[in-house]
Protein backbone atom coordinates (compact mmCIF):
# COMPACT_ATOMS: atom_id res chain seq x y z
CA UNK A 1 0.00 0.00 0.00
CA UNK A 2 1.35 3.47 -1.18
CA UNK A 3 0.45 6.97 0.01
CA UNK A 4 -1.23 8.66 -2.61
CA UNK A 5 -2.68 11.64 -0.35
CA UNK A 6 -3.89 12.34 3.10
CA UNK A 7 -7.04 10.55 2.18
CA UNK A 8 -5.86 7.72 -0.47
CA UNK A 9 -4.21 4.84 -0.57
CA UNK A 10 -2.83 2.58 -3.57
CA UNK A 11 -2.87 -0.78 -3.46
CA UNK A 12 -2.20 -3.49 -5.89
CA UNK A 13 -4.25 -4.14 -9.21
CA UNK A 14 -4.73 -0.40 -9.17
CA UNK A 15 -6.57 -0.50 -5.90
CA UNK A 16 -7.40 2.74 -4.34
CA UNK A 17 -8.42 2.80 -0.92
CA UNK A 18 -9.96 5.18 1.78
CA UNK A 19 -11.23 5.39 5.00
CA UNK A 20 -14.71 4.95 6.08
CA UNK A 21 -15.73 6.75 9.00
CA UNK A 22 -19.00 4.97 9.76
CA UNK A 23 -17.28 1.61 9.84
CA UNK A 24 -14.14 2.79 10.93
CA UNK A 25 -12.63 0.20 8.47
CA UNK A 26 -10.68 1.10 4.83
CA UNK A 27 -12.60 0.55 1.71
CA UNK A 28 -10.87 -0.85 -1.48
CA UNK A 29 -11.98 -0.28 -5.07
CA UNK A 30 -10.45 -0.95 -8.31
CA UNK A 31 -10.04 1.06 -11.56
CA UNK A 32 -8.48 1.45 -14.69
CA UNK A 33 -8.23 -1.85 -17.31
CA UNK A 34 -8.52 -5.35 -15.71
CA UNK A 35 -11.30 -8.33 -14.70
CA UNK A 36 -13.86 -7.81 -11.85
CA UNK A 37 -15.87 -4.49 -10.77
CA UNK A 38 -14.42 -1.35 -12.01
CA UNK A 39 -15.04 1.78 -10.18
CA UNK A 40 -14.69 5.63 -12.35
CA UNK A 41 -12.62 7.61 -10.40
CA UNK A 42 -11.45 11.25 -11.31
CA UNK A 43 -8.01 11.00 -10.45
CA UNK A 44 -7.59 13.61 -7.53
CA UNK A 45 -5.88 12.01 -5.14
CA UNK A 46 -6.84 15.04 -2.83
CA UNK A 47 -10.82 15.33 -3.59
CA UNK A 48 -11.20 11.74 -5.06
CA UNK A 49 -14.92 10.96 -6.89
CA UNK A 50 -15.77 7.55 -7.52
CA UNK A 51 -18.25 6.28 -9.94
CA UNK A 52 -20.96 4.29 -9.48
CA UNK A 53 -21.81 4.33 -5.59
CA UNK A 54 -20.17 1.64 -3.53
CA UNK A 55 -21.60 -0.80 -1.75
CA UNK A 56 -19.84 -2.98 0.79
CA UNK A 57 -21.63 -5.47 2.76
CA UNK A 58 -20.88 -7.71 5.62
CA UNK A 59 -22.39 -10.89 6.39
CA UNK A 60 -24.07 -12.10 9.78
CA UNK A 61 -22.23 -13.95 12.24
CA UNK A 62 -24.34 -14.76 14.69
CA UNK A 63 -21.58 -17.00 16.70
CA UNK A 64 -19.48 -13.63 17.39
CA UNK A 65 -18.36 -13.34 20.80
CA UNK A 66 -19.75 -10.44 23.59
CA UNK A 67 -16.66 -8.24 21.70
CA UNK A 68 -17.99 -8.60 18.78
CA UNK A 69 -21.49 -8.15 19.15
CA UNK A 70 -21.88 -5.79 16.24
CA UNK A 71 -21.12 -8.28 13.50
CA UNK A 72 -24.00 -10.76 14.71
CA UNK A 73 -26.71 -9.40 12.31
CA UNK A 74 -25.33 -8.35 8.43
CA UNK A 75 -23.92 -5.15 7.89
CA UNK A 76 -24.12 -2.47 5.17
CA UNK A 77 -22.16 0.53 3.92
CA UNK A 78 -23.10 1.84 0.68
CA UNK A 79 -22.18 5.67 -0.30
CA UNK A 80 -21.28 8.28 -2.95
CA UNK A 81 -17.83 9.54 -3.09
CA UNK A 82 -17.41 13.28 -4.66
CA UNK A 83 -14.98 15.16 -4.03
CA UNK A 84 -13.20 14.13 -0.97
CA UNK A 85 -16.88 13.78 0.73
CA UNK A 86 -18.37 10.94 1.35
CA UNK A 87 -22.12 10.71 1.37
CA UNK A 88 -23.42 7.73 3.28
CA UNK A 89 -27.22 6.26 2.12
CA UNK A 90 -29.75 5.28 4.11
CA UNK A 91 -29.82 2.29 3.47
CA UNK A 92 -26.26 1.82 5.77
CA UNK A 93 -26.65 0.05 8.88
CA UNK A 94 -24.17 2.15 10.86
CA UNK A 95 -24.76 5.93 12.46
CA UNK A 96 -23.80 7.81 9.50
CA UNK A 97 -26.73 6.75 7.30
CA UNK A 98 -28.39 9.66 5.80
CA UNK A 99 -25.18 11.60 6.19
CA UNK A 100 -22.24 13.46 4.32
CA UNK A 101 -18.68 13.81 5.97
CA UNK A 102 -14.98 14.75 4.23
CA UNK A 103 -12.67 11.73 3.73
CA UNK A 104 -11.11 11.50 6.60
CA UNK A 105 -7.08 11.46 6.83
CA UNK A 106 -5.56 8.23 7.31
CA UNK A 107 -4.04 8.33 11.14
CA UNK A 108 -0.36 8.12 11.26
CA UNK A 109 0.08 4.48 11.11
CA UNK A 110 -1.44 4.27 7.64
CA UNK A 111 1.39 6.49 6.15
Amino acid sequence: MSCLSRVLRSSADYGLMFWCPGCDGAHRIQHGAGSGPRWGWNGNAEKPTFTPSILVSYPANPDAGEEFKEWRTARICHSFVTDGRIQFLGDCTHGLAGQTVDIPDWDEEGL
